[in-house]
């Protein structure tokens, strides 16, 4: 699904952000956007399942792919589906610098455990990962505005690293208040944001078409598709729902090979 896009008047006269003229194009000024960073309007939409099908399909375009999970908590599943959706040999450790073994945020989580975020790490880790591969999905923890450190949110981690948003959106009751205040932070924030995508993770929620109005309309970002119900959720079934519902070459500047 491919035909709901299109941010609306009403949203831009509210002074919710548009998506950047051409960032969505692949392009952030005169650089090739190349990289993105998975965030979303809340967690369990499936960040993990867009940031895999993302990956995956960048790799069978012939792209060299690195994925990056910068904090985890709770399990370290999620890294190594990203690592195997990338087809890459990274170690988990600098594919996810920082986990915690309590779900929570890592603000929450380190507090509880006596320990501190070290963005620092994730940094560099970011940095070796850029050096190494021509592409990089990162996916973040929880939503926008997620806590790392007391003054310092996932808002932050994107600005430092340097790249674009892209925004997933469940498609539970609720989706359009957590799509407008995402929406909002990032404006705050100054994170770009590239789009949205929708993922219809409820069965019971919000149809996609209607969703995709709402948000382009009411939050102000493009959607650039919607991703339907999966029972299955590897790297080979994220690959074909991402890559049909969004244009996944378009979106990462790759070249389709022949």
């Amino acid at each position: 699904m491919r035909a709901c896009r299109g941010p609306g008047t009403t949203a831009a006269l509210r002074g919710i952000p548009q998506p950047l003229q051409g960032f969505n194009h692949c392009t952030m000024g005169s650089i090739p956007v190349r990289s993105v960073f998975v965030t979303g309007t809340d967690t369990g939409v499936g960040k993990t399942l867009v940031s895999a099908g993302l990956a995956r399909t960048a790799s069978d375009l012939g792209a060299d792919v690195g994925v990056m999970k910068p904090f985890a908590a709770g399990s370290r599943d999620d890294v190594e589906l990203l690592i195997e959706a990338a087809r890459c040999s990274d170690p988990s450790s600098l594919v996810n610098p920082q986990f915690y073994p309590l779900p929570a945020s890592p603000y929450a989580a380190a507090r509880e455990l006596g320990t501190a975020p070290d963005t620092g790490t994730v940094l560099e880790c970011f940095e070796r990962l850029q050096k190494t591969h021509g592409v990089i999905i990162a996916e973040g923890i929880g939503g926008i505005m997620t806590p790392i450190l007391s003054d310092y949110s996932v808002a932050d981690l994107i600005l430092d690293m340097g790249l674009g948003a892209l925004v997933v959106v469940g498609n539970r009751i609720g989706a359009v208040n957590h799509s407008i205040l995402t929406a909002r932070a990032c404006k705050d924030a100054g994170v770009p944001i590239i789009g949205a995508v929708i993922n219809c993770v409820d069965p019971g929620g919000y149809k996609a078409d209607m969703l995709c109005r709402d948000v382009s309309e009411l939050a102000g970002m493009e959607v650039l598709g919607a991703v339907p119900a999966l029972e299955s959720a590897g790297p080979k079934e994220a690959a074909l729902a991402v890559s049909t519902a969004i244009d996944v070459p378009g979106l990462l500047s790759l070249s389709l090979q022949t």
